[in-house]
């Protein structure tokens, strides 16, 4: 029976995964974002060096420069970690719900995907939270996952509202997992519902934005049209023309 959004299903268990228990063969790159992660979970986020993550990684500083650049770097390896683990996992069981349960489904999965790392991920939140350039940083990762995201709930994000509905949803995820970090109740009713109650909220933003957007074609439409007509009087043939990736 599939899961709504209005109604979080009792007994709902998350991740029981713990970042310690990895395999000791995980590749390099997973084996520094894990030893992050650990080393996070124990001591302030600004207490961390790159070398702290290298001898908890078990390699050299060569070798973790090889693969990030940066500790912000090494946080930015996680994102693609818990993406993957959201996309490998089946939800074609959801193709026939509605968008709202589809996006609703996978977002939980991805908070299941971060729970194991979730003491980690609080000390960083709260680390971060007076930086915004770090945030600006994160934001650049969180629109490049959530994409995926979107994708997997069968979403699409490109065309004209494609980028205004992707950075929507990063927001308002970032909004669920502020609660959802402080919520430990095992069924996590705070966080679903306000998981719920950002979905229809940004439902209703892109309905509006969608009328917006149609009232506004005809002028749009006028005004391409008047700026061709400047662009033919003073443009000059070019060979380049003939390749209609140009114009792109």
């Amino acid at each position: 029976m599939t899961e709504t959004a209005g109604s979080p299903k009792k007994g709902r268990k998350p991740a029981q995964l713990s970042a310690h228990s990895e395999a000791p063969t995980l590749p390099p790159r997973e084996a520094a974002v894990e030893a992050l992660m650990r080393l996070a979970a124990e001591q302030p986020w600004n207490d961390i060096e790159v070398g702290d993550i290298a001898r908890e990684a078990g390699l050299s500083l060569a070798e973790l420069r090889d693969l990030f650049s940066s500790k912000g770097a090494v946080l930015g390896g996680l994102a693609r970690i818990i993406d993957r683990k959201v996309l490998e996992d089946d939800g074609s069981d959801l193709a026939e719900e509605p968008t709202r349960e589809r996006l609703f489904d996978v977002l939980m999965r991805r908070l299941d995907a971060m729970t194991p790392y979730k003491p980690a991920l609080r000390r960083i939140a709260y680390a971060l939270r007076g930086d915004p350039l770090s945030m600006l940083a994160l934001n650049g990762v969180a629109l490049n996952s959530h994409r995926y995201m979107l994708a997997a709930a069968g979403i699409d994000t490109e065309g004209p509202l494609g980028r205004l509905k992707l950075q929507g949803v990063v927001i308002a995820f970032a909004r669920v997992t502020e609660i959802w970090l402080d919520d430990d109740d095992p069924a996590l009713a705070r966080t679903m519902a306000r998981l719920d109650k950002e979905i229809r909220s940004g439902e209703r933003f892109m309905e509006r934005a969608e009328d917006a957007r149609r009232l506004a074609a005809p002028f749009r439409a006028l005004g391409r049209s008047l700026l061709d007509r400047r662009s033919n009087r003073a443009r000059v043939p070019d060979a380049e023309d003939a390749e209609p990736a140009a114009q792109i």
